[in-house]
């Protein structure tokens, strides 16, 4: 009876080790890879400081024309919504008159 106890606290032991020395490498891993990312944000941080206030300003241009863009194609989509709407709603109209018709008769 001592020899099985004594077996199975060894064997938990070894467990336990063995589940440590997993969770320490993935956790070796883990911290490399964070070190990886973090080195790559600060990578493009600088990128993003050392950018030549022109070229900034041209990006700032390039955007905002495409928010004008944007924005102009949005109120032609109104437009035309609205010049296309009373035709869709007369057509529906007849078109009810029409099923209205069918069906008295």
């Amino acid at each position: 009876m001592t020899q099985s106890v004594s077996f199975r606290i060894t064997r938990t032991a070894e467990d336990v080790a063995q589940m440590l020395n997993a969770l320490s490498q993935r956790l070796v891993k883990l911290e490399q890879r964070l070190e990886s990312l973090e080195l790559q944000m600060r990578q493009q941080r600088s990128e993003a400081e050392t950018m030549p206030a022109e070229e900034r300003q041209r990006l700032d241009d390039v955007d905002q024309l495409l928010l004008d863009c944007q924005e102009l194609l949005n109120s032609t989509e109104l437009c035309s919504d609205a010049v296309s709407d009373p035709v869709g709603m007369s057509a529906q109209s007849s078109l009810t008159e029409s099923d209205h018709e069918a069906a008295a008769a």
